[in-house]
C-alpha cells in the first residue's frame, strides 16, 4: 500500500509540472439552469457547498453517492450487507443527514437511510451539501446536517441533452433532457437509465471458492428514472411548479468474502427498489419586502427482498429464505415565509408536517403498520448589525408521535399493538461571518441538533435478537466550527476549518439486557472532531486544480470498546483538469483513504489509493465524445470489508447538446 500512494503522488507531481500550460476548455456552453424554488437558502452564507453538473460530467458520476465524494468531509461508504451507496458527513450517518430533492424529505421513513446509487444524477442542476451547521428551514432531524438535490430549470427555448456511452462489467448508461421555456411557462422532462451487470474486479484479488473468477457474482444493477417539471413564472418575483418523479431500480447484493467467520453468507437480490413522489411548489412576493413559499408533497417508496437458498438464486425453501415486502407512502407540506424588518435584518419562520406509514411483511404473513408524524416550527434572522458582521441565530421546536405501531407474533400470527409513544425537541444555532478584507472571511457556528428515533430504531427485533424500544428520545448534538476563506483574485483560494461535535443521549445497541438479547438504548455519549481544508488553484483560465484534505476522529466517551465504522481518520481527493488542445480536455483525480473499522468490535479495512482519469474532445458546440479509465493502478480495495470495489474499469460516453 505504501508503494502504491508513492506511485500515485509521482504520478499526480507528473500531471501538476507537465500540465501547467495546457488549455481547459469546453466549447459546450453550460448555462446555470438552477431551479431555484428547489433551494433552501441561508442568505448567501458559505455554509453550503455545491457540486455542479459541469463537475459531476467532468468526473462521470451519474448517481449521488460518488458526486459528492469529491468534497472534503464527506466519506463513501459500501454498505456491503445491503449493496447500499451512502456517505458520512463529518462522522454522521444519512440517518443524521436527511437527503431531499428540491426541498422535498425522500429519506425511507422506517429506517431513516437511503440507498444514494439509486439517485441518478442527470436531471440535477446541482447538489448542495450543509455540514453540522444547516438552516432551521430544512425542519427535523438534520442533527448532522442535510444534502438537497436541486433539479435544473430550462433558460432556452429549445434545450436537448442527450447522453449515451458503456463501461466495464457489460454497462450502460443512456439520459435525455428535453427543456422549453417560454417566458412565463416552462417544461423539462428527463429519462435515464444506468445499468451493469457485473463489476469487474482487480487482477490482484484473490479468487477462491466462493468468488471464482474476475467478474463479481451477483452484482447487477438497473436503475431506471422519469423527471417531470412544468412551471409558471407569471412575473421575476413569482413561481409555481408541479413536479414528478419516478425511480424504479432492482439489484443483487455479492456474497461476503472476508476474513471474519461470524458473518453468514446472504444470498440476496432486490427486485424492486421503486420510488414516486409528486411536489407542488410555490414563491408569492408580497410587495418588495416579505414573500411566502409552500411546498407540498407525496411519496411512495416500493421495496422487496428476496432471500435464496443458495447461489443459484431460484430457491427459498430453508428457514433463513424469505421475501420481504415494503409498501411506504409519506405525505405533508411547509411553508416558510420571510420579511425584512429594516435594510439589515430579515426574519423567516417555517412550519412543517410530515406523515409517514410504513407497511411490512415477510411473504405468508400479516402485514403491519406503522405510522408517525413529525411536526417542526422554526425561525431564523439574518441580522447585519455592522458593515462586515453577519448575524444568523435560528430556534425551531420539534415534535414526533406515533400513531399506529403493530407487533407481530410469528408462532400465532397475531398483531398486536406497541404503545404510543412521542418525543419533543428543540433546537437552537447561531452563525456569524466576519468579512475581514475584500479577500479574507472567518466564520463561527454553534448548533444545537436533534434526530428522532426512527420506525426500525424503536420497534425492530433485528431477527430476533433484541428487544424493541417504544420510549427512545431524540439524541443530539452541539456542533463548534471555525473556518476561513482566503481569496487571491481569480488565482488561489483555500478555505480551512476546525470542528468539534458532542453527541449526547446518542442511540446505540447495547448488549445482554437479557441473556444474548440486545436492545437499543439512549445511553452513547461520543465527541467527534477533526479539520479540513479545500484549495482551490487556477494559475491561469488554462489550468484548474483543486484538493481537499479531512482529519476526523470520532470517540466513543461511555464504550470505548465499541468502534464507530466506515470513517477513515485521512482522506485527501485531488483533481486536475486541463487541456492539450483546443476542444482536447484531461481531467485526472486522485484519492486517498486510510484505514477504517468496518464492524463495531474492531475489524479494519485496508486504506487505498485511486487514480481516475478522463479526456473528452468537442465536436464544435454540440457534440463531445468522453473516455476514461477509473482506477487506473487497478487497486484491490473495498469500502466495507470483505466487499471488494472494482478494479481498473473503462468507459465511453457520447453527449449532444443543442441550445436554442
Amino acid at each position: 500500500m505504501k508503494k502504491q500512494f508513492l506511485l500515485l503522488i509521482f504520478v499526480i507531481k507528473h500531471i501538476l509540472v507537465s500540465g501547467a500550460s495546457f488549455k481547459t476548455t469546453d466549447s459546450i456552453p453550460e448555462p446555470e439552469k438552477i431551479y431555484h424554488l428547489g433551494e433552501v437558502i441561508v442568505s448567501e452564507s458559505p455554509d453550503r457547498e455545491i457540486v455542479n453538473q459541469k463537475t459531476m460530467q467532468k468526473t462521470n458520476q451519474y448517481e449521488l453517492g460518488t458526486s459528492i465524494n469529491i468534497l472534503a468531509s464527506i466519506h463513501l461508504v459500501g454498505s456491503g450487507a445491503r449493496n447500499e451507496s451512502t456517505v458520512y458527513l463529518r462522522g454522521f450517518d444519512l440517518r443524521n443527514v436527511p437527503v431531499f430533492i428540491d426541498g422535498i424529505p425522500i429519506y425511507v421513513s422506517y429506517d431513516g437511510y437511503v440507498d444514494l446509487a439509486r439517485f441518478t444524477t442527470t436531471d440535477l442542476s446541482k447538489i448542495e451539501i450543509s455540514k453540522g451547521y444547516s438552516s432551521i428551514l430544512y425542519g427535523a432531524n438534520t442533527m448532522g446536517g442535510a444534502i438537497n438535490m436541486v433539479g435544473y430549470k430550462p433558460e432556452k427555448k429549445i434545450e436537448i441533452q442527450l447522453n449515451t456511452g458503456i463501461s466495464s462489467g457489460k454497462g450502460h448508461n443512456f439520459a435525455a433532457n428535453i427543456g422549453h421555456n417560454w417566458g412565463k411557462f416552462y417544461l423539462s422532462a428527463n429519462i435515464s437509465r444506468l445499468q451493469r451487470e457485473f463489476l469487474p474486479l482487480s487482477k490482484d484479488f484473490k479468487t477462491g471458492n466462493i468468488e471464482t473468477d474476475y467478474k463479481l457474482d451477483n452484482s447487477y444493477r438497473k436503475d431506471d428514472k422519469i423527471s417531470l417539471k412544468l412551471g409558471y413564472n407569471p412575473n421575476a418575483a413569482n413561481e409555481y411548479s408541479l413536479n414528478y418523479v419516478y425511480q424504479q431500480g432492482e439489484k443483487g447484493n455479492p456474497l461476503y468474502l472476508g476474513s471474519n467467520e461470524t458473518i453468514k453468507l446472504r444470498y440476496w437480490q432486490w427486485p424492486h427498489w421503486d420510488k414516486q413522489s409528486i411536489y407542488f411548489l410555490t414563491k408569492t412576493s408580497i410587495g418588495e419586502k416579505n414573500y411566502v413559499k409552500t411546498r407540498l408533497f407525496y411519496d411512495n417508496f416500493i421495496n422487496q427482498l428476496k432471500s435464496f437458498d443458495d447461489a443459484s438464486y431460484s430457491t427459498q425453501t430453508i428457514r433463513s429464505a424469505f421475501t420481504s415486502n415494503y409498501d411506504d407512502y409519506s405525505y405533508g407540506g411547509s411553508i416558510e415565509a420571510g420579511s425584512y424588518i429594516t435594510n439589515n435584518q430579515q426574519i423567516k419562520i417555517a412550519a412543517h408536517f410530515k406523515s409517514d406509514k410504513h407497511r411490512e411483511n415477510n411473504e405468508g404473513e400479516a402485514v403491519r403498520t406503522f405510522a408517525d408524524y413529525t411536526i417542526s416550527l422554526g425561525v431564523e434572522n439574518e441580522w447585519k448589525p455592522l458593515e462586515k458582521l453577519k448575524l444568523i441565530p435560528g430556534l425551531s421546536y420539534n415534535l414526533r408521535k406515533s400513531i399506529t405501531a403493530e407487533d407481530y407474533n410469528t408462532d400465532t400470527d397475531e398483531i398486536s399493538q406497541f404503545p404510543e409513544n412521542e418525543n419533543d425537541a428543540f433546537n437552537m444555532q447561531l452563525a456569524s461571518y466576519y468579512q475581514i478584507t475584500h479577500n479574507i472571511s472567518v466564520s463561527y457556528t454553534l448548533a444545537h441538533k436533534t434526530r428522532f428515533a426512527t420506525m426500525k430504531d424503536r420497534y425492530s427485533y433485528r431477527l430476533g435478537i433484541a428487544i424493541p424500544n417504544p420510549d427512545l428520545l431524540s439524541e443530539s448534538a452541539l456542533h463548534q466550527e471555525l473556518a476561513a476563506k482566503f481569496d487571491f483574485a481569480s488565482l488561489f483560494s483555500i478555505q480551512p476549518s476546525v470542528f468539534y461535535s458532542r453527541l449526547n443521549n446518542t442511540i446505540q445497541m447495547i448488549d445482554n439486557v437479557e441473556q444474548g438479547i440486545s436492545q437499543m438504548q439512549n445511553t452513547g455519549k461520543a465527541q467527534f472532531y477533526g479539520a479540513d481544508a479545500s484549495v482551490y488553484f487556477r494559475p491561469s483560465k488554462k489550468l484548474n486544480i483543486s484538493a481537499n484534505y479531512t482529519y476526523i476522529k470520532r470517540q466513543n466517551i461511555i464504550a470505548p470498546e465499541i468502534k464507530f465504522t466506515d470513517v477513515p481518520e485521512h482522506k485527501i481527493y485531488a483533481l486536475v483538469d486541463f487541456s492539450f488542445m483546443k476542444n482536447l480536455n484531461f481531467v485526472a483525480s486522485t484519492e486517498y483513504n486510510s484505514e477504517r473499522f468496518s464492524t463495531s468490535d474492531g475489524t479494519i479495512n485496508d486504506g487505498f489509493s485511486l487514480l481516475n482519469t478522463q479526456i473528452s474532445y468537442s465536436f464544435g458546440q454540440y457534440l463531445k465524445i468522453e473516455s476514461g479509465v477509473n482506477n487506473v493502478l487497478d487497486a484491490n480495495y473495498s469500502l466495507t470489508e470483505g466487499y471488494p470495489a472494482a478494479g481498473r474499469n473503462y468507459y465511453l460516453s457520447v453527449i449532444f447538446k443543442l441550445h436554442k
